[in-house]
């Protein structure tokens, strides 16, 4: 995934904020997704006039020299996940059997080793790409394949938490009882501190991508569970995964199977960030400041499906095993960055089944009150029987709100990682590039603050599926938050006050040539 280098100060006038113009909302034309998402906060809550945070302007040192933590490690014994996954997943025809997932394929195994099969469809490594400077490649997008977010699995009663580590095929802590609770959790310093306070969505984001691909393994292998969003107890349950640095990580989501909710731990330890971070990094303790007011007080909900009805088979994918192998991000040859692609005319199907994939919502009132607030806005070209300018995406269908074919060259033109060569960019060749936007005002109409975190997971689950929608379709899809948020805003039709949440660019891949090695187990 994609995001903007951190604002330079010579951006910014040496160090002085640019001037606002008078129908900028809420921040200055010219400013980037980071500098200004402190603003859409601010103005969400109510402030007419925010001003950008004076660390804003502080320059950055590039993403590319930033060393992220080590992965955690847990302690004790090491219980290897369940092998012949991939041969399961293989058997599992695409579409079929969603809605319903697995039910019957896999009922005479224990529930942990469907859980297990269920982790390593979400989480495990597909491929490493010699030639890609980001490895290794898992079913969901993560920028710079960082995949800040863990997941932590525990028995119920008490039980000590056991840690998953894909790379090893392992969940390792405690020793193993029934699985009964999956806890996801995001560590803000995996990210390079050039993307400051954008951090927090970035993690926010990734959550909702990992809920989807979580919630598709539990359907594909029949595991019934609730997802319960942080609640007044979050801060102790975050202490209780007895992490180094419980500080760093979001509050956390916790997915309860048959028979789990995990029950009050003692404690009387609150992870707070030291007490040197507001100096050191203020863009971080802020954030952070900000992820801990972002709880709910619903019941845990259901997970309902994660893959939309009706969906058409694939002349691309056969089997859900090819389906997640197929996902990318675009490619480019020898080791350079970004993403190239080709002018190619798709049928009408593809336009159809992303649309199909971008309609179902998350599971909860709360994500679906965010998921039904987003604006989903597309340019489109090369599709049969569309014409090619900005369309609507809503309730599973596509229609037309201008024709313009110039649309994807004008928003190539706002992309912050133009061609270079050192870099590709395929935008004005894609057939398909998707707008997630909100009215932040009146999200936290309806949400509250904890509507901006709930806004960030929603858009999250929905470009998955999007990007499962073009594996599906043979194309790459490119999540990214790397536009000029007001040129962008204009091109689409979008008003002053919507925010760009993230967007994905869909495009027909150029074959590089380069290695896949297969990681699947």
């Amino acid at each position: 995934m994609t995001a903007p280098t951190a604002p330079r100060a010579a951006d910014a006038g040496a160090g002085v904020p640019p001037r606002r113009g008078p129908v900028d909302l809420p921040g200055p034309e010219g400013d980037n997704s980071i500098a200004r998402e402190p603003l859409w906060y601010a103005y969400g809550a109510g402030d007419d006039a925010p001003e950008a945070p004076p660390w804003t302007w502080v320059p950055q040192p590039p993403p590319d020299t930033h060393v992220p933590p080590p992965p955690p490690r847990g302690g004790g014994p090491r219980r290897a996940l369940p092998l012949g996954t991939h041969d399961r997943l293989a058997a599992l025809p695409y579409p079929a059997p969603s809605p319903g997932g697995g039910r019957g394929r896999g009922a005479a195994e224990p529930v942990e080793d469907r859980l297990g099969r269920a982790l390593v469809t979400a989480f495990g490594p597909q491929r490493r790409e010699p030639e890609n400077p980001y490895n290794d490649h898992r079913p969901y997008a993560s920028p710079r394949c960082l995949f800040p977010v863990h997941a932590f699995v525990d028995g119920g009663a008490g039980m000590p938490w056991r840690l998953l580590e894909p790379d090893r095929h392992a969940l390792t802590g405690a020793p193993a009882a029934p699985a009964r609770n999956v806890v996801l959790t995001g560590r803000y310093t995996t990210v390079p501190p050039a993307y400051q306070w954008f951090r927090g969505s970035l993690i926010a984001i990734e959550l909702g991508f990992v809920l989807r691909a979580l919630s598709l393994g539990l359907e594909l292998f029949d595991v019934p569970a609730r997802l319960r969003l942080p609640g007044p107890d979050a801060h102790a349950l975050l202490s209780a995964l007895e992490l180094d640095d419980a500080w760093a990580w979001s509050l956390p989501f916790v997915v309860e199977l048959e028979g789990g909710g995990v029950p009050a731990r003692e404690t009387g330890f609150v992870p707070a960030p030291p007490a040197h971070l507001t100096r050191t990094d203020p863009a971080l303790a802020e954030l952070i400041r900000v992820n801990r007011e972002q709880t709910y007080d619903g019941a845990p909900a259901p997970l309902t499906t994660a893959v939309p009805a009706g969906l058409g088979p694939s002349a691309t994918v056969p089997d859900w095993a090819e389906l997640l192998w197929r996902r990318h991000s675009g490619r480019m040859p020898r080791a350079l960055h970004g993403m190239s692609g080709r002018r190619r005319n798709l049928p009408a199907e593809a336009l159809d089944s992303a649309a199909r994939w971008l309609s179902v919502p998350p599971p909860g009132p709360e994500l679906g009150t965010a998921f039904a607030a987003l604006t989903v806005t597309a340019v489109v070209q090369g599709v049969e029987g569309r014409t090619d300018g900005v369309h609507r995406l809503r309730d599973g269908a596509a229609s037309l709100l201008r024709a313009d074919a110039t649309a994807p060259e004008r928003i190539e033109e706002q992309y912050g990682y133009g061609v270079s060569p050192v870099n590709g960019c395929g935008i004005r060749d894609a057939p398909l590039t998707v707008f997630l936007s909100v009215r932040t005002r009146e999200l936290f109409e309806r949400l509250g603050t904890a509507g901006w975190g709930a806004v960030q997971h929603a858009a999250g689950w929905a470009a998955h599926g999007l990007c499962l929608s073009a594996a599906a379709s043979g194309l790459f899809a490119r999540p990214v938050r790397a536009f000029k948020e007001i040129p962008t805003q204009r091109v689409l039709g979008l008003d002053p006050d919507e925010m760009i949440v993230l967007s994905v660019v869909v495009g027909v891949p150029q074959d590089t040539g380069g290695a896949l090695l297969d990681l699947r187990l």
